[in-house]
């Protein structure tokens, strides 16, 4: 499993900026810590927010994987990743590389107001 630079942040594309945007208003309309995004292999988008209860942590990456396979997904395409983050975490890295595409996750980091500031491309395992 590898980590590769992505196209330029600046650069996103219509669907992964709609990606940042779900990102972001799902982390603030929970007050979560972070919010993420993802877009499965047939463009359908799942949004959540870190879920932080006694009994059950799950990053917000974590929870949107989920609900795709929860849903028949069988690969993930881009994923937006907002709020208090600077790198992605391994077990975000896992998730997202047991069911990357072919070519890898598109994966956007960025602040909680949606300001992408690093992009990377997370491979298959």
């Amino acid at each position: 499993m590898t980590d590769r630079p992505a196209p330029a942040s600046d650069a996103l594309g219509p669907e992964d900026a709609k990606l940042v945007t779900l990102a972001r208003a799902t982390r603030a309309r929970v007050g979560a810590a972070q919010g993420a995004a993802v877009r499965d292999e047939m463009g359908r988008t799942y949004a959540a927010a870190t879920v932080d209860l006694p009994s059950l942590q799950l990053s917000a990456v974590q929870v949107c994987v989920a609900m795709a396979v929860a849903s028949g997904s069988r690969g993930i395409a881009a994923c937006a990743l907002l709020g208090e983050v600077d790198a992605l975490g391994d077990d975000d890295r896992g998730a997202l590389a047991d069911l990357a595409v072919a070519g890898g996750v598109a994966v956007h980091l960025g602040d909680a107001r949606g300001t992408v500031g690093a992009s990377l491309t997370v491979d298959a395992r």
